[in-house]
């Protein structure tokens, strides 16, 4: 792969809202190269027999089934809100 440019390593850091001088760009240019380089070595390996997975350790997320169940009662709540209007509890506007 060819060796990025110092106008491609402006771009990629005015994407990433990063300023950097002119000595920063001539070491990003090394370095995203560098990087860029082992990615297209990655791209030569042979995954056709590789099945693809999301994570290694066999790891599940427990869930559990959501039921509903009694909670506090509407006049309980009611009682305890410092405003009330027509049943629900007052707040003030968030939007306008």
């Amino acid at each position: 792969m060819p060796k990025l440019s110092v106008k491609q390593v402006e771009h990629v850091a005015k994407l990433a809202r990063l300023g950097i001088d002119k000595g920063e760009k001539k070491k990003f240019q090394k370095e995203l190269s560098s990087i860029l380089d082992y990615v297209n070595k990655l791209s030569e390996v042979d995954t056709k027999d590789v099945e693809p997975i999301a994570q290694i350790t066999g790891l599940t997320n427990v869930v559990r089934e959501d039921k509903s169940r009694p909670s506090i009662s509407r006049e309980k709540l009611l009682k305890n809100a410092p405003q009330v209007k027509d049943g629900y509890v007052k707040v003030k506007a968030i939007l306008r």
